[in-house]
């Protein structure tokens, strides 16, 4: 069974860095996308950032371009995410995700695989 447990969400300050990290059981990640999405309250999740297969190409969302880096350690079956010059607009429950096939992009719909969250807050 596939687990996705999020670690390393807390509060900081506007300015601040946090590094999220997903780590991912009864699968090696190594060729399969992983992603981050959000959800801040009352508004609808959203895309973050993703990683492709292996150590591939990344992408991010407008809003945290230059500011989020996406990484993984397949040896450690984990992804990071680490976010500098935090916002509170960035304030969320960051969730992990990834498809249920290999070599296959992430969704972003209820097919993939969701880690539970973990709540980022940022203070203004």
């Amino acid at each position: 069974q596939v687990q996705l447990v999020e670690s390393g969400g807390g509060l900081v300050q506007t300015g601040g860095s946090l590094r999220l990290s997903c780590a991912a059981s009864g699968r090696t990640i190594s060729t399969y996308a992983m992603g981050w999405f959000r959800q801040a309250p009352g508004k609808e999740r959203e895309f973050v950032a993703a990683i492709m297969w292996f150590g591939g190409s990344t992408s991010y969302a407008d809003s945290v371009k230059g500011r989020f880096t996406i990484s993984r350690d397949n040896a450690k079956n984990t992804v990071y995410l680490q976010m500098n010059s935090l916002k509170p607009e960035d304030t969320a429950v960051y969730y992990c995700a990834s498809p249920p096939q290999p070599y296959r992009a992430i969704t972003g719909r209820n097919g993939d695989y969701w880690g539970k969250g973990t709540l980022v807050t940022v203070s203004s």
